[in-house]
């Protein structure tokens, strides 16, 4: 009976120290993968695959700030962004991770700008 019980409890102590063993290597790992993600987003800026609205392009200059002003004032809590990509001065709005959440804003929008579309691109999450 003694030799069950000894037995039993040295299997418990060798799982135990395999366990701490095992549970400082995931930690090891997680850090590895939080400082990659670091070193990720200053190589990206921060930047990722994503997707925004297109609600304006044009050759006007004044013509596409006043449209982003017209947005923002409308929608003051979602970004706007404003572009040269010749010939063409465009304004982009929203941060998107999925197409279906620029969807979403484009439904919700397009009664005040009827041309929007969306477009992938570059994008800043929060």
């Amino acid at each position: 009976m003694f030799k069950h019980k000894l037995i039993f409890f040295l299997c418990i102590g060798f799982c135990a120290l395999k366990a701490q063993e095992n549970q400082s290597q995931t930690l090891l790992k997680v850090r590895e993968l939080i400082e990659k993600k670091a070193e990720y987003h200053k190589i990206t800026g921060g930047e990722q695959d994503g997707y925004r609205l297109k609600i304006h392009f044009g050759i006007d200059r004044e013509n596409a700030k006043l449209i982003r002003t017209k947005f923002q004032q409308k929608f003051s809590e979602i970004a706007s962004y404003e572009e040269y990509q010749q010939p063409n001065f465009v304004v982009l709005v929203g941060d998107f991770k999925t197409k279906l959440e620029a969807f979403e804003l484009l439904k919700k929008i397009q009664g005040d700008f009827q041309n929007s579309f969306i477009v992938r691109c570059k994008v800043r999450l929060r």
